[in-house]
């Protein structure tokens, strides 16, 4: 997808983060057309050897960027990393409360040179009682109550996914696009701060909302009361499907696809709100119905009728799903060589999707680049390589 949109090129973006929520706002800058420099330790972002559930952050996260490594304990690593800066439009870090800044790379020394620069942090916390405290993403569920939603009653259970390191990391981007703007308008740049815990109450705000409204707190997903009387999972011959019927309309072509001539014919289940009261009456009705059938059958009766449903998918059947390859998702060449194909950033601009092949950065792979862009001499690059305040792949 060489003719990718690319809105943000000519933005360039100096990256010190690990893990998630820091490469998110770098990837999907990226994505954007945006030029980024993902500065790492010497030796790489120990998040490249991370095993188990956290071998694919690396490669899903930091896509389309250049790596530079840096001793940011020496002095002529600290230079560097100050020339970059220097003429960067946006810098994105994800440490622990204070680390740059123990460095000299806070927000206020970094400004003084660079008054446009746009500063983002991902932090745990946004200013307040719990500010200094170290967050990941699963104390940020736990805390925020999404784990408490997402569990049986009793039993608070994480998220499949990093959701909140990542929309946090959207959440950061946002930030930066709006600032961004601003700066068109004052020609100055400002700090953006994004985080992980409230960026967990933004998504249970709904929860909050409802008892606001009600004055009854709301029950952990699975144990709650639905909004339509059909709403589940249905077990069939084989593989579970997901059904909704989340209007009036959908529920007299529901009942017209399956032959449920007795429950449309009872008028006082038309209105949503009745079926509702009614579900221990219909439900058991429409699930012997539904396991009578196979999934193929199911999902036969339902694709292009207008009914929600959903096959219940696994991450590793998403490779060959027909749909994703048609622009959802992107070939990646791992730092071992290794190809595979990994999500793409969802959206489309122009009528075109964002993406393009990509190669993962070995660490250091574009020291010599990066150095030459900030003007260094080939002497002075090899000076600093041979100090070891610069790593350079082999």
């Amino acid at each position: 997808m060489s003719d990718s949109p690319q809105p943000l090129a000519g933005i360039t973006v100096v990256e010190f983060t690990h893990m998630v929520m820091g490469p998110t706002v770098g990837h999907i800058l990226a994505g954007l057309g945006a030029e980024i420099v993902r500065v790492e330790p010497i030796g790489g972002d120990r998040t490249r050897r991370l095993m188990g559930s956290g071998s694919g952050y690396f490669p899903m996260y930091n896509r389309g960027k250049q790596s530079i490594c840096l001793d940011l304990k020496s002095e002529d690593g600290i230079a560097v990393a100050k020339d970059l800066i220097a003429k960067a439009d946006v810098l994105v870090e994800n440490f622990r409360p204070g680390a740059l800044d123990r460095l000299g790379l806070s927000y206020e020394e970094c400004s003084a040179g660079n008054p446009g620069l746009i500063y983002c942090s991902e932090k745990g916390f946004l200013p307040g009682p719990y500010e200094n405290r170290t967050a990941l993403d699963e104390v940020a569920q736990m805390m925020g109550g999404l784990a408490y939603m997402t569990g049986q009653p009793g039993k608070p259970t994480r998220a499949g996914a990093s959701v909140i390191d990542v929309t946090g990391g959207m959440f950061g981007v946002i930030g930066i696009l709006a600032a961004l703007e601003q700066r068109h308008r004052t020609g100055k740049g400002q700090k953006v701060t994004a985080s992980l815990f409230e960026t967990t109450i933004y998504l249970v705000g709904q929860h909050m909302a409802q008892y606001a409204v009600t004055g009854t707190p709301a029950a952990p997903m699975p144990a709650r009361v639905s909004a339509w009387a059909i709403y589940d999972v249905f077990e069939t011959k084989d593989e579970p499907v997901f059904i909704g019927v989340v209007t009036d309309a959908l529920w007299e072509k529901f009942c017209k696809l399956f032959g449920l001539d007795d429950l449309w014919a009872d008028e006082a289940l038309r209105e949503n709100n009745a079926r509702v009261q009614a579900r221990d009456q219909i439900l058991p009705q429409i699930r012997t119905l539904i396991g009578g059938m196979t999934a193929a059958e199911v999902i036969g009766k339902l694709d292009g009728s207008g009914l929600p449903f959903a096959p219940i998918g696994k991450p590793e059947d998403m490779f060959d799903d027909p749909h994703l390859n048609q622009g959802g998702l992107e070939d990646v060449t791992l730092d071992n060589g290794t190809e595979v194909r990994l999500p793409t950033i969802p959206l489309e601009m122009d009528g075109k999707r964002i993406g393009a092949p990509q190669r993962l950065p070995t660490p250091g792979k574009d020291a010599r680049a990066v150095l030459e862009g900030l003007g260094y001499d080939a002497g002075k690059m090899d000076a600093l390589i041979e100090t070891g305040a610069v790593g350079e792949s082999k």
